[in-house]
């Protein structure tokens, strides 16, 4: 988040310098707004609060367990800012194809799943029905599979997702 810095902080960027960053999208709630610039190497998502065009900013980064990614997305901003490549994202904040793609799947699975489908026929909708049919059911491992990525996939939705956002996935 960015934030109005003391006044005796002389060298700060002002947020006028944000001004040219051309942001793609915008939400302002109270006193604060959200706004997303693209870049080559991945978007900047900046919190900003009180901004006064000639006021100078400072960032407020929690000590939590997500500090050294708020400090590396800190980092490619700084560097955006000073008409640099800002750098690519933190290896942390990118899904590699296989995560998306179970992802992908762990979303349908629980779209049947809440919609009532049996774990049968989630899995026939995922796998086809030569996968299901192949073994007897209640030893398949494709049953042992459907179940996993349903009872992921609901962790996922309560709350689950967060860990997608840290460094220790």
């Amino acid at each position: 988040m960015l934030v109005p810095a003391p006044k005796s902080f002389k060298g700060a960027y002002r947020f006028e310098a944000l001004e040219g960053l051309s942001p793609s999208a915008n939400l302002q709630r109270g006193g604060e707004r959200h706004c997303l610039v693209n870049d080559v190497d991945g978007p900047h998502s900046l919190w900003l609060e009180g901004e006064g065009r000639a006021m100078p900013m400072a960032a407020l980064v929690p000590l939590d367990e997500t500090v050294l990614l708020r400090l590396a997305g800190l980092m490619r901003l700084k560097r955006l800012l000073d008409r640099h490549p800002a750098g690519p994202l933190p290896s942390a904040w990118q899904i590699t194809a296989r995560l998306r793609r179970r992802l992908l799947t762990m979303i349908r699975a629980l779209d049947g799943h809440l919609e009532g489908a049996s774990y049968r026929e989630v899995a026939r909708a995922l796998y086809g029905p030569e996968a299901v049919g192949r073994f007897p059911w209640k030893t398949s491992s494709v049953r042992g599979q459907t179940i996993r990525l349903v009872a992921d996939a609901v962790a996922m939705m309560d709350g689950g997702y967060r860990k997608l956002l840290r460094a220790s996935r």
